[in-house]
């Protein structure tokens, strides 16, 4: 754990790997990248494999031999993206021409309704499934209906007819299992006849066993372990048999990116009883027979939606989604991570989230917590545009994401990951996300600071950027791209973001969060039934300062088979280290059993349990009939929405009145300001606590942050410190006021915060001595530029806007500028060059009258009110440093002298003005169409100097 000694003296931990990707580059430019990346203020890399032409055979070995060792020579760690094409479960192509046996499977169904009287089904529809119909993508990207897809010689078995009512429960009638006698019949070649009743209709559900459906037909089937175990021969050993001398030192880690059950089509969001075929192996066959019994075939029919018995389907769809993601769990990602950690290395990596995906089968894994299970650090992506400032709101979307669900984005995703990190004893706290790729060359480090701190504020710590690539620029595979051989001007900017977020990362690690508020995960409820999103509640939590962590039900079992999750039922909810306030369950139909009772026994503990908008019609298990159902209404009143942060506010949870278990607290309140309580402990035992206070909105912020006292019996300026990581300062915040009511003890402190920028509260600077003694602030500078009204300071405001002298360079002439002109500010450069990308370089002197001997030289502000983007100035030619979200504030004081100083600012563009030159490609999604659309260029606002 790093201390913030050492981070002010310099020293941090790496906690980003970014994506290296590899297209089977000479060896000189695949060791000059290493350095890139190395002098980028990053310690790792990942390497990603998929547009390699040779994965796993000579070139691949050379290129690793190469990256390797340059990785050792800087001191660098290296992980490695787990196949040779995305996603995760290729296994380097071994199953195009494997066993049948080993490949993917489905369960699909052909649907007969409106059935009354004689029926006859011909022999010919019971010996084989429905054509498959692809669609138009499908048909295009993964080629299937062509030579490209692999064929399959076994031959679809019937599993299953039957004949279901189509009234409402209530019917008298029985569901008919017709499937003996349509085996015997199909065994003899002639078609199945058989009677209904002509009262009402009936549909039958005719369902085959096949290889013949889905988008990767020849991927590994992860529910089967046998077939795992194909990617493990033929991707993780081999690199075991040429690497061991580097595992668990340099090499130190492989990556799964997105694997998938890959039933269904290639499109997300469907749950598992609207899906056109269901996923299958011999292991889930075999389970649902343990489970079933006689019934297994009748059954069957009720993973998808039927109308009959929703008490049935729910229990059914449940049964079947949980030995399906049971196995997952065991076969794929236990399979895969204990293997990594048998052999000295850590398993990494995610799973698509999007689109509720992680609930359900087609491109994800069907259960978020139980996919990532036997892997070493949660996993989430932000890729193409889902993380956005003042994104939170539903609305609409690009060809990336057709739908923008900004509230599951910004409420849920980057919290799925840090729920598993903190519930899961192998996580040990470590939350990844994979960001910043695909967004276009839009995107520069404005945004990705952006993007940077909301992550970081809801709680990971652990970064895959996305990504540096050695191919030939303009790379048009998903840009930006940080480097780009040098063409990106922000490079620089890129590796100052980069020196931030490790800061900030080490100050949120080996620790943890403190978090009142549990919200059921809401993953089996999914499959039985109709659900409110995990969002809806976790927006008004956060809107008000009052975190959360997503709870899965396994956490509440006392029973589960592979992670022993530590739980513990009283007035709290305590998994692990995490002491839950309160437990939120959204409205669901059904809930599981563990669940419910989880929440009767917090409640006669006299804990705080809130259902909200509705009481569940049943539990998964026991249906409406569970005599649990009876005890919930009893003891349970469900509560409104809009209600939830009242009556947390009510019972001391948030910023609320009497007795205050809350945290942090704004005066005057603002949805937008995000704040992260992290506990350390150093020293043995020694506990300190830090705030991450984030503003995502779009103004100044200037209030009052109240937290509870870092000393029941004294609260002095001594105790309380802000740490701005971007300057890597710490500053002394002194507080108004104390609180010593019956509740915890407060402490009140000023905050004024700039929209985009980020700070951390430190509420025990004492942490911060090797030898415990308590730190001495008297001595420090106490303004902080960031927290600071600049015209509170009593300086001399002066507009400095005219008078400039302006030249521009590509990055790749860096630093040749050319073109010097005068201008004046706001710079019109935007409209003069509307296609230059690069860097803009403004020059003008300013003059500082003598002073009288020994005399201090006076006090002197610069500020750039805004630009496009990242900002670097000089005085005297000596760098006062990159910044790159407004307000740009600079003290210049210290490198003044009487008479003449000459001042530069130097602006790094992205490249999306130039990207509007660039050839089209199969990559048009990334092209920019008109460059006088885009943002400004240069600066675009006013630069005023503060004085004395």
């Amino acid at each position: 754990m790093i201390g913030i000694d050492e981070l002010l003296n310099g020293n941090v931990d790496n906690h980003i790997l970014p994506f290296f990707w590899q297209h089977g580059e000479d060896e000189t430019t695949l060791r000059h990248y290493m350095h890139v990346i190395h002098d980028a203020n990053i310690g790792a890399v990942c390497v990603e494999s998929r547009p390699h032409p040779d994965f796993a055979g000579p070139k691949w070995w050379a290129d690793m031999d190469a990256i390797l060792d340059e990785a050792q020579k800087l001191d660098m760690k290296v992980w490695i993206l787990d196949d040779s094409h995305f996603p995760t479960g290729y296994a380097n192509g071994a199953l195009k021409n494997g066993p049948d046996s080993l490949c993917r499977s489905s369960i699909d169904h052909q649907t007969l309704t409106g059935l009354r009287g004689q029926v006859t089904i011909p022999a010919a529809q019971l010996q084989k499934a429905a054509p498959w119909q692809p669609s138009q993508l499908e048909k295009y990207i993964f080629k299937i209906g062509s030579a490209h897809i692999r064929t399959f010689t076994s031959p679809d078995v019937l599993l299953s007819v039957t004949a279901i009512p189509e009234e409402a429960q209530s019917s008298p009638r029985k569901v008919l299992d017709l499937t003996s006698q349509a085996l015997s019949c199909l065994q003899a070649g002639r078609d199945l006849d058989f009677s209904l009743s002509d009262v009402g209709s009936w549909t039958v559900e005719i369902i085959h066993r096949t290889y013949k459906r889905g988008f990767h037909r020849d991927y590994i089937n992860m529910m089967q372990a046998e077939s795992v175990k194909v990617l493990i021969d033929k991707v993780y050993e081999p690199h075991w048999q040429h690497y061991q001398r580097y595992f668990g030192n340099t090499l130190v880690g492989f990556f799964s990116d997105e694997p998938e059950i890959g039933n269904g089509h290639n499109s997300g969001g469907l749950k598992v009883g609207e899906c056109g075929d269901q996923a299958w192996s011999p292991e889930v066959e075999e389970e649902l027979h343990k489970r079933w019994g006689d019934a297994f075939s009748a059954n069957l029919a009720f993973i998808w939606n039927q109308p009959y018995d929703p008490d049935r389907g729910a229990r059914i769809r449940f049964d079947y989604m949980d030995v399906l993601t049971r196995l997952i769990e065991k076969d794929f990602s236990f399979q895969v991570g204990d293997w990594c950690r048998r052999h000295g290395v850590l398993y990494i990596g995610h799973v698509i989230e999007d689109e509720h995906q992680h609930t359900r089968t087609q491109s994800s894994l069907g259960h978020y917590f139980r996919g990532l299970a036997g892997q070493d650090m949660s996993g989430v992506d932000d890729i193409g545009g889902q993380i956005l400032p003042q994104g939170e709101d539903i609305g609409p979307g690009t060809l990336v994401h057709p739908v923008r669900d900004g509230e599951f984005w910004h409420y849920t995703l980057a919290k799925l990951a840090a729920s598993s990190a903190a519930l899961e004893p192998i996580k040990k706290g470590r939350a990844m996300c994979e960001l910043y790729g695909a967004y276009g060359w839009g995107e520069g480090v404005r945004l990705e600071k952006y993007i940077t701190d909301h992550l970081l504020v809801s709680g990971i710590n652990w970064f895959v950027p996305h990504a540096f690539t050695p191919k030939a620029f303009p790379d048009p595979d998903c840009p930006p791209h940080f480097y780009a051989h040098g063409h990106n001007p922000q490079y620089r900017h890129f590796g100052a973001l980069m020196k931030y977020l490790n800061r900030c990362a080490d100050l949120i690690s080996d620790g943890q969060a403190v978090i009142p508020a549990a919200i059921l995960y809401n993953g089996e409820s999914d499959w039985a039934g109709k659900i409110m999103y995990m969002q809806k509640p976790a927006i008004r939590l956060w809107d008000h300062q009052i975190d959360y962590l997503f709870v899965p039900n396994d956490a509440l079992t006392g029973a589960d088979p592979y992670t022993p999750y530590q739980t513990t039922i009283g007035k709290e909810l305590q998994i692990g280290n995490q002491h839950f306030k309160c437990f939120i369950i959204p409205q669901v139909d059904y809930i599981p059993r563990a669940a419910a009772a989880c929440a009767l026994k917090m409640k006669k503990a006299g804990g705080l349990v809130l259902f909200i908008e509705a009481l569940p019609k049943g539990t998964i298990e026991g249906g409406q009939a569970d005599p649990l159902m009876a005890e919930l209404s009893a003891d349970f009143t469900p509560v409104g929405l809009d209600d939830l942060v009242g009556i947390l506010q009510k019972n001391g949870i948030g910023d609320g009145t009497g007795d205050r278990i809350g945290d942090a607290s704004l005066e005057p309140a603002n949805g937008r300001i995000r704040i992260y309580h992290y506990r350390r402990v150093l020293h043995g035992t020694h506990q300190s606590d830090l705030y991450l206070i984030v503003n995502e909105s779009t103004a100044v912020y200037n209030g009052i942050l109240t937290v509870p006292a870092s000393a029941a019996d004294d609260v002095s300026s001594g105790d309380y410190a802000y740490y701005n990581a971007w300057s890597n300062r710490l500053t002394p915040a002194r507080p108004l006021r104390a609180s010593n009511g019956q509740g915890e003890n407060t402490v009140s402190i000023p905050l004024r915060l700039q929209p985009l920028k980020s700070i951390f509260l430190l509420a025990d600077t004492g942490e911060r001595a090797q030898d415990q003694t308590d730190l001495d602030l008297t001595d420090l500078d106490s303004t902080d530029l960031d927290l600071t009204d600049l015209a509170s300071l009593g300086l001399k405001k002066s507009d400095w806007s005219q008078g400039w002298i302006r030249s521009t360079c590509a990055s790749l002439d860096y630093p040749a500028f050319t073109d010097p002109e005068p201008v004046d500010l706001p710079d019109r450069l935007a409209v003069e060059k509307p296609t230059f990308s690069g860097f803009v370089r403004y020059e003008k002197t300013l003059k500082v009258e003598d002073t009288p001997a020994q005399a201090s030289m006076p006090r002197t502000i610069l500020s750039i009110s805004d630009a496009y983007e990242g900002v670097e100035v000089f005085v005297n030619g000596t760098s006062l440093g990159i910044q790159i979200v407004p307000e740009f504030t600079y003290d210049l004081t210290s490198y003044l002298h009487a008479g003449d100083n000459p001042i530069t600012i130097e602006v790094a563009t992205t490249l999306e003005r130039q990207a509007s030159t660039f050839p089209k490609t199969g990559f048009d999604i990334f092209a920019v169409k008109d460059a006088k659309s885009l943002p400004p260029s240069g600066i675009n606002g006013r630069v005023t100097i503060y004085s004395d």
